[in-house]
């Protein structure tokens, strides 16, 4: 037996993973978890857990850190103050977007990310690719090395004129795809229908942030919901459909599964717990804040997310953060101007609350398992991404990230909270929950009180095959 002694003993755990729920000690040595059993020997440092209930730490598959953005607008959070937040809301492993702008090859884009990363992440952390030129060195060269490297998965545009595809773009990128297996995400959303409407909203005058949800009303999000499916069904290949918002793009995707389509699907925070009504009842330009796209819907539709997630409909919960301020002249207010909705920065900060929400609101009111819970934040993240079983489960042989929480009231406040943004969509939410403790790699980041800073330390990840996608038929 080995007699070498543990690094860290986190001990009486209430231990939850996507499969299963038991009470074990945790065994860490070097930073990944070396055994689980009843009654460990000691560890150089013990942490005691009892009454407290331990899950893997979260995998944020969807945030936006040190975007590039055409000045003057900035995203508040680089690697630094980004991955700070994640860590003190439980999150230890985060996939931003390396964004490719047109007229700029793939891999410049990433050179650039790593750049930005580089000496500031405190939490692990990976690339998803952005193509928004997918010219024909782009589809030969750069894209397939890029994947046989480890960057397993990238996002297309079907919205957004600096970053949208056409129809027979996103097919031409579906089949590298397919050909080399990786996870293609889609933003479903009709850029035509999104410029049609606001070009007759502003003629109208109505330009205020509330006027957004006009231009992006639920059909927006069927349609391109309905032609993703379409296009991945023509190469047959998998996708993942993300920030999914409500009922209508919904019933496109149990269509697709019921169908027997690998059709896979994201939502976030904003659907459940924002409506439409906090872009404003009235003309006030406070509406910005919660400017994101697709908009948060009406209170029917978050019931239909919620139930989404308790039914298996989706795969992964994500906070798809990006993160703007609202005062100074770089976010909401671009130079300092109220502009029109059109012109709004898109997106809202979430990365520390993800879990927090989705724990009170949702394991403690009843409404998912706890194990549903880790699948949608934690394991599945991982596996659609190519990160399992390094990531995503407490194990033996898993790297040693772990939450322990905390049950008790807590008032979100922007004012505790560990971003560089200036608000909250959240504010005065009533919580349950909170991450007491947060180890990434065996060390404590968060003690529940203070954030222990670690720049640099968290490791850049190479991903795998992404473990949803199905079989290949040569893998035999």
């Amino acid at each position: 037996m080995d007699s070498q002694p543990f690094d860290l003993v986190v001990r009486n755990a209430r231990v939850a993973t996507a499969s299963d729920t038991f009470d074990a000690d945790i065994g860490i040595r070097a930073g990944r978890i070396v055994q689980l059993g009843l009654e460990l020997p000691r560890g150089m440092r013990e942490i005691d857990a009892a009454g407290r209930t331990v899950t893997p730490g979260g995998v944020d598959a969807h945030c936006h850190l040190d975007q590039p953005m055409e000045a003057p607008v900035r995203m508040a959070d680089d690697f630094d103050s980004g991955t700070r937040a994640a860590a003190c809301g439980g999150t230890t492993t985060v996939i931003p977007f390396a964004a490719q702008q047109k007229g700029q090859s793939l891999r410049a884009a990433v050179q650039d990310y790593h750049h930005r990363a580089e000496g500031r992440a405190h939490v692990d952390h990976a690339f998803h690719l952005i193509v928004s030129d997918p010219t024909p060195q782009v589809l030969a060269e750069e894209l397939p090395q890029l994947i046989a490297e480890g960057y397993t998965s990238f996002k297309i545009y079907m919205t957004y004129d600096d970053l949208k595809l056409d129809d027979g773009q996103i097919l031409d990128v579906l089949e590298v795809a397919r050909r080399h297996d990786a996870m293609a995400m889609i933003h479903a959303e009709n850029a035509d229908c999104i410029e049609w409407l606001s070009k007759r909203l502003e003629a109208g005058g109505r330009t205020a942030p509330r006027f957004h949800a006009h231009a992006r009303p639920l059909l927006v999000e069927r349609e391109a919901t309905h032609r993703a499916i379409a296009l991945s069904e023509l190469v047959d290949v998998p996708i993942m459909i993300v920030h999914v918002s409500g009922r209508e793009a919904v019933e496109q995707i149990r269509w697709a599964r019921a169908h027997g389509l690998n059709v896979f699907a994201e939502t976030c925070p904003q659907y459940l717990f924002l409506t439409a009504e906090d872009l404003g009842i009235d003309d006030s330009y406070l509406g910005a804040r919660c400017v994101c796209s697709p908009p948060p819907r009406n209170r029917d539709n978050q019931q239909v997310i919620w139930n989404g997630l308790a039914d298996g409909l989706f795969t992964i919960f994500s906070s798809d953060h990006a993160p703007f301020n609202f005062e100074g002249t770089q976010g909401k207010r671009p130079n300092g101007e109220e502009v029109a909705f059109r012109h709004i920065p898109n997106g809202i900060p979430g990365i520390e609350t993800r879990l927090p929400l989705l724990y009170s609101e949702g394991v403690l009111k009843g409404r998912i398992t706890l194990n549903r819970f880790v699948e949608l934040t934690s394991t599945n993240p991982a596996k659609a991404y190519g990160l399992h079983p390094r990531k995503g489960t407490i194990a033996v042989g898993s790297d040693a990230d772990l939450v322990v929480w905390q049950h008790g009231p807590r008032t979100l406040r922007n004012e505790a909270l560990h971003h560089a943004v200036d608000y909250t969509p959240y504010e005065g939410i009533e919580l349950q929950a909170w991450p007491a403790l947060t180890l990434a790699g065996g060390e404590v980041v968060w003690d529940g009180r203070d954030f222990h800073p670690r720049p640099g330390a968290g490791r850049f990840l190479r991903r795998g095959r992404p473990s949803l996608l199905p079989a290949r038929p040569d893998a035999a």
